[in-house]
């Protein structure tokens, strides 16, 4: 009779102890924290590059670009928020090795081509805000990290065509997400949302409220089309990735919503807002004309920064950060 073995749990434990470093961090609506065992997707995945002894591999779409409201932002490249994300990314990847020694990665699937159109950012500013974080990637030596955009899977084709190619091949019909829409709480949760967003990035809409409501309405079906077949592009070049998200996911969803710093609400981004420091050295992410009111503007390195939170909140003097 062949000797009996006890399974090998060690990989499942530790899997259990890197999804443990990540939920404090969950981008979710869910009301109550869950426990690693409610995350069945994540934790198989993380416990097979565990078992294999792999760096773990982790892949957020996101950092598109600035929103093209002034109100929102400092400007069309990246500043504080970005900076503070990728540190924050980074530094998680280092907690991780303390527990898995081949430590993890993680790679940004920057995403403004798919949608630029929809959401009306210049490609040439898409562009600038990527190349600004791929080099922002190497000063901070954050050697974790990496960029991912549609340059490296379709090169120097005209953008247009890269989003044709992305749609045609990967987006779902309308009819197809309209139902779901209809049927589905957290997808309709997701196209008020975006529409919400589309709205509130219109800085030069010169009809009635009600028409730009209707068109970002439009524009949101859209939006969500060219994510979902930017995610599906994603999981072929990168099939065994554990997924993050940048929006709100509910618990024991495929993909792991991530919240990168404090903000007001679950779907804040870095990239729709400036980033104020506390008199505590603590941060939080809001709408630049609410930063304005509150803080005094930084530079760094020539450029808008963040604001730092005025002792006396009628000061509103710049100051030049150092290096």
């Amino acid at each position: 009779m062949p000797l009996m073995t006890a399974p090998d749990t060690a990989p499942t434990t530790i899997g259990a102890e890197i999804l443990n470093l990540l939920l404090p961090h969950h981008r979710t609506t869910d009301p109550n924290r869950a426990s690693a065992e409610a995350f069945p997707h994540q934790l198989h995945r993380i416990t097979d590059f565990v078992r294999e002894g792999a760096p773990i591999v982790f892949t957020l779409p996101g950092f598109p670009c600035k929103s093209p409201n002034p109100a929102k932002t400092l400007g069309h490249l990246p500043d504080m928020g970005e900076r503070l994300s990728l540190t924050f990314l980074d530094s998680l990847c280092r907690e991780i090795e303390k527990i898995h020694p081949p430590g993890a990665r993680v790679v940004i699937c920057s995403d403004g081509h798919v949608f630029g159109d929809l959401i009306r950012v210049p490609d040439d500013r898409i562009d600038a805000y990527s190349d600004e974080l791929s080099l922002l990637i190497g000063q901070l030596n954050l050697t974790r990290l990496c960029v991912f955009d549609l340059r490296d899977v379709l090169g120097d084709l005209p953008h247009d065509a890269k989003r044709a190619h992305v749609h045609d091949r990967y987006a779902p019909s309308l009819d197809a997400l309209r139902a779901e829409v209809r049927a589905d709480t957290p997808a309709l949760a997701l196209y008020r949302g975006i529409t919400r967003f589309l709205v509130d990035d219109t800085a030069d809409f010169t009809g009635s409220r009600s028409a730009l409501q209707r068109e970002c309405r439009r524009r949101a079906y859209g939006v969500i089309q060219r994510s979902r077949a930017w995610g599906e592009l994603i999981a072929e070049h990168h099939a065994r990735a554990v997924r993050l998200s940048i929006h709100p996911q509910p618990v024991g969803a495929p993909k792991f919503g991530i919240r990168l710093l404090d903000a007001p609400d679950a779907w804040t981004t870095p990239w729709h807002s400036a980033a104020l420091r506390e008199h505590d050295g603590t941060w939080s992410l809001m709408p630049r004309a609410r930063a304005q009111r509150l803080g005094r503007l930084v530079h760094r390195d020539g450029r808008p920064s963040h604001f730092e939170r005025s002792r006396d909140e009628g000061q509103r003097s710049s100051a030049t950060l150092r290096k």
